[in-house]
Order: structure tokens, then sequence, then C-alpha cells
């Protein structure tokens, strides 16, 4: 090895290093990935694929200095490496360690937090805007890519940056996962024109030579302006054409495995004092043989043996994914109005059969999420049956459009909300924790919530073929299997598992476990605790706690704010039983697996049963 990546200041390294030394420095570099990666689990594919890219703007940016934003974020692990947090990866997204994403509060290198997709180009308008204000010298530099820019707010972006003339930099990494590429030789014979320092000052002397020429220097100015349009769309591809008609000046394609053309390429591009787009060309998964071979399945991917690519463990039983991709297409075989809808997230939600089976009834809008919904609202209207599938966290994209769009004409659109709740070692961007809330306000939408992968079936066939109107089935990641026995089906209600005269526990969900588990502690403890089963959190269901009991308990994988427990709170505020309420806190959770976030959250069996002695104590002081 040439370089200790965890000791030596790689900054440095890069910036006086020949191209020679650094391409070393990048093999090393992906090695220490795919080892380091192999063991956590993390997005390894899109870091591979970017290793050069990542290097060649630490050579001509500073990025204590200048702001570097990486749109989405998953792809920052080169530049985590880079500056100075290689040490820190045997941590990476477990608890209390390194995060996969940006995060500003790791490094003064992480220019802005990011964990979502297609923000990065507003990011960076509103960095460069307040910089141009505020009179200060530094370059702005958004990296996008990897399927980013299928986002609609990517082009709202452009279009305010090409009016504007704002000085932001773009680098968007084409990896196949974004627009579509286009390499020939006349694109490459524009490119070499266009990151030569020589042509890019000839042209500006040109211009200003012939400005000066009294009454016919303007026009003849304007007449070769005109011309070299001609010429540059006859030799621009069809991405370029689209850039530089947004104002935005277009460089590439660049090879992203080529250090110094991609050097040359952000050096030329700093020297155009308004919007600069350089196109890069690269491979998601670049050299480690699986990850080429399968991009998506190392996308982002759980601990691997590196020399066979396979997942070192798998969870217990199918997951509320697979479960529910299965159940649509055996319902679909009967139900030809049945469509899905995906916002690139087929594979990821379990869409993948139905894509094989059913292909025409299947879209993936790219990521989306406003049009996804809209589009459902679209097929509704038109006597389809969308059955939308979009992650918890993602969701939130189309508020609006859950509102005006769904809701408000009270159409017929089953939402599979997949990643509910805690998600894991993705963090605080990814949770799934607000999904309740903000469903929850909205009139006309039922929100149900199965305890395991049979209550998903069930709930799934009652929401396609039992019910008129606006529903979503909200479910957790991970496996669908419960410790519970197996409960009756559904059939539009909550389940009573037992009765309480001491404490009635009200388990929302994939939460029912837990408060099993507190019930049968609360009852060694002396308590006569009761369960039931919350499987329809919209419309609040008045008969499900015995008017007997002397307090309830609610517990939810939710924000305290606005979900379930809020809203039983309102209900029965006049009610003679006491009311205890489990639920995420009002404040932003980080990365860490399941079982060690529900003990920070204070959402564990034995918090339970802690409050439930603390409030009789309370009661007979």
């Amino acid at each position: 090895m040439l370089y200790d990546l965890e000791k030596e200041d790689l900054i440095s390294i890069i910036k006086n290093s020949d191209y020679g030394d650094l391409e070393a420095l990048a093999r090393e570099i992906r090695d220490f990935l795919v080892e380091k990666v192999s063991k956590t689990g993390g997005h390894l594919a899109s870091n591979l694929g970017i290793v050069e890219t990542t290097i060649a703007l630490h050579k001509v940016y500073d990025t204590a200095v200048d702001r570097v934003i990486f749109d989405v974020g998953h792809q920052s692990y080169v530049h985590k490496i880079i500056t100075g947090r290689a040490g820190a990866f045997d941590t990476l997204r477990k608890y209390k360690g390194l995060s996969g994403f940006p995060k500003s509060r790791e490094s003064i290198h992480d220019a802005y937090d990011t964990g979502h997709s297609s923000t990065s180009i507003s990011a960076a308008m509103g960095y460069a805007t307040a910089r141009d204000l505020r009179n200060e010298d530094y370059q702005v530099v958004a990296v996008i890519g990897d399927g980013a820019m299928t986002g609609g707010l990517v082009y709202e972006a452009l279009n305010n940056i090409g009016a504007s003339g704002t000085n932001i930099k773009i680098v968007l990494n084409d990896n196949g996962m974004s627009i579509a590429k286009n390499v020939g030789a006349m694109s490459r014979h524009l490119n070499n024109l266009r990151t030569s320092k020589n042509y890019t000052r000839m042209k500006k002397n040109i211009r200003g030579a012939l400005d000066n020429i009294p009454v016919v220097g303007q026009r003849v100015s304007d007449t070769i302006s005109h011309t070299k349009n001609k010429i540059k769309y006859s030799l621009l591809d069809e991405q370029g054409v689209l850039f530089e008609d947004l104002g935005i000046k277009y460089i590439g394609p660049v090879d992203g495995y080529n250090l110094q053309a991609l050097v040359e390429a952000y050096t030329a591009a700093n020297q155009y004092d308004g919007p600069t787009l350089v196109h890069v060309i690269t491979k998601k998964g670049k050299g480690y043989y699986w990850s080429e071979k399968y991009p998506r399945k190392f996308h982002g991917i759980a601990p691997f043996d590196a020399d066979n690519g396979n997942i070192l463990s798998s969870p217990s039983g199918p997951s509320y994914s697979k479960v529910f991709g299965d159940k649509l297409v055996e319902l679909a075989r009967t139900d030809e109005s049945i469509v899905a809808i995906s916002a690139a997230m087929g594979t990821a939600t379990g869409l993948g059969p139905f894509y094989k089976e059913f292909e025409p009834r299947f879209f993936d809008v790219g990521i989306a999420e406003a049009h996804a919904v809209v589009f459902a609202a679209g097929m509704a209207k038109a006597g389809m049956t969308p059955v939308v599938a979009i992650y918890s966290s993602f969701l939130q994209r189309a508020f609006d459009q859950l509102i005006e769009d769904i809701c408000l004409q009270n159409l017929h659109v089953v939402f599979a909300v997949d990643r509910a709740g805690l998600v894991g070692a993705d963090g605080e961007t990814h949770h799934g924790m607000f999904d309740l809330s903000y469903l929850n306000m909205i009139p006309n939408m039922k929100i149900l919530c199965p305890a395991d992968g049979n209550q998903l079936e069930e709930m799934l066939e009652y929401g396609v073929h039992q019910y008129d109107g606006p529903i979503a089935i909200r479910y957790p990641r991970g496996s669908s299997q419960g410790n519970h026995l197996r409960l009756k089906p559904f059939t539009g209600e909550n389940t009573v598992l037992s009765v309480g005269k001491d404490v009635t526990i009200l388990a929302v969900g994939a939460m029912l476990d837990t408060g099993i588990e507190a019930a049968r502690l609360l009852r060694e403890h002396g308590f006569d605790a009761g369960v039931t089963a919350i499987n329809v959190v919209k419309p609040m269901d008045a008969a499900a706690v015995n008017s007997e009991t002397k307090l309830v308990v609610t517990l939810e994988d939710n924000t305290i704010i606005g979900g379930f427990s809020d809203e039983f709170d309102r209900v029965n505020r006049e009610k003679a039983f006491g009311i205890l309420n489990f639920a995420l806190p009002d404040q932003f959770i980080e990365q860490g697996s399941i079982p060690e976030l529900r003990e920070e959250c204070a959402m564990t069996p034995e918090d339970v049963v802690k409050g439930v002695e603390d409030y009789f104590e309370k009661r007979k002081a």
C-alpha cells in the first residue's frame, strides 16, 4: 500500500501528487470501500463509481472553503475518506457512528446535509446567491446523478439558475442511472475545444475586439454568435443542447476515470462566471466484480462476503415488501384494473414480480413522488385501481398532492407506505416517523397498520376490493413475521387480544409484539393488563377500549405529535381512564439498530412497565 488512508493527510497528497500516484490512490480507496462496507453494509456501488470524480474535485477545489454539495448523499463515502474520516469507517451507519450521508456536524468539509434526492442544485443556488450578496469569494459545486436527475425539483432549479446566471458549478455523475448518455466523436471534439484554456481566452478576446470596431463591429459579432450557436447545436448531444438552452454552459461528456481530463474539465468550468455543468460518464460499481455485475443489488447492501458477493445473513421470514409484492401479483391476475406505480424504487418496494408479469401495468416514474401521486389520481379517475408503493419518508414529498389530488376528490387509490417507523442504519433522513401524522390530518384518508405479513395481505385485498376511497397501508422495513399467534382475519376493525381491568395497551401495527411483551411483564408485576392490536388508525375506533379499564397505554412507531396517540388523547380527554403515550420523541433520530433506537426513545416493554408503575404510584400518593 502506498497510502495509510486512516492516518495520512489525503487532501494534501491529492493536491501535490501526479496523476499516476492518484490512480494508485483510487485503487486503494476502492479496496478500502469493499473491505469496510462488506462488514458494515451501506451504499457501495455508487461510491465505487465516483472515486476518481471525487479525487479530481478535491484536487481542484478546497472543500473547507468551497462548498461541494452531494445530491442524495449516499455517494459521499469517498469524500469522507479523503477528508479524514477513514478511521471511523468501522462505525459506518452504526449507532453513534459515522453517518452514511453528509453531515455538517461531522466535518467542515460537509457543506450541506442531504439524504433525499434532487435537492443539491437548489441548495447550491442558495449558497451561491448568499455568497454574492455578502461579497464573498468561493466556488459552489453540486454533485448530482445516480437517478437524481429524474426529480422535478432539479428542473425547477436549472430553470431558475439559467435565468439568473448564478455562478455555480454542476457535476453530473452519469452512471446510467440518470439521463441517457450519448458519447460520440463530435461530442468529444467539442469538449476538447471547450476545455481548452486557449479556446476560452480566444473567444473572449475575439468578442471584445469585434465589439470595439466602429459601426459594423456589433453586427459582425452578433452574426458570428448566431453561426456559432448553429454549429454548437449540430455538435452537442441532446443533454448539451438541453443545458445550453437553459443558459447553462455544458462541458462533456468527460471520462469519469481519466483524472487529468476531470481536473481539466473542472478547471475549465471555473473560468466561466456563470452556471456551468460538467457531464461525467461513470459506471456504477466500478472496480469490484460483483457490484459491476449487480449494481442495483449493491446500491444499498447489507454486510456481505467480499469474495463472492453473497449477503452474510438474511431476515427470518419474508420481508413486508416481498409479501406486499407477491400479494399484489395474486390480486392483479384476476383484476385487470390494478396498476402498480413506483417512484424509482420498484424492486425495493417488492414490485419486481409485478413488473415481470404485468409490465404494461407497471409504471416507474423516477424520483418524482408528487408526479406519481397525481398520475395515480388521473388513472383512478379513468377507472383503474392504482396501487402506489413509496417509502414513508419519500411520500412526504407529495403531501400537497395527497390533499388536493387524491383526498379532495375522494379517489380510490391504495398507498403502500413502505419503511414506516424506524428504519435503522440510514438514520434521520429515512426514518418513516411522520406518516401517521401527515396522513391522519387529511380528510377522507383511511389508514391501516398491519401487525404482520398475514395482515398485510388481508389489508391489501381489503383496500383494493372492499374499500372505495383513499387508503394507506403503512408497514415497517424487515421481516414480516411476528412473535404473536396468527390474528383473526382482518375485516376492517381492530383486534382485541385480551381485556385488562387495570391497563389496556393499544399497540399500533408492528408494535404489537412490544405491547404483548409489556402486558406479560405487567401481569408478572401484579397488573391486570390487556392488549388491543390497532390495525385501523383512521378513522378512530371509539370502542377500542374497555370502559372499565383504569389506564390506557398507546404504543406507536410514529412521532408523538399528530399521530395515533395525539388523536386518541383528543377523542378521549373526557373519559375516566388515564392515558400514557409511548411514541417517537419530537426530535430527529439518528442511525442505529432498531432495538438500540427503541431503547434510546424509551419505547421498550420495560419502559412501558416503568411508566405504568410510576402512574399508579402517583395515584396512590
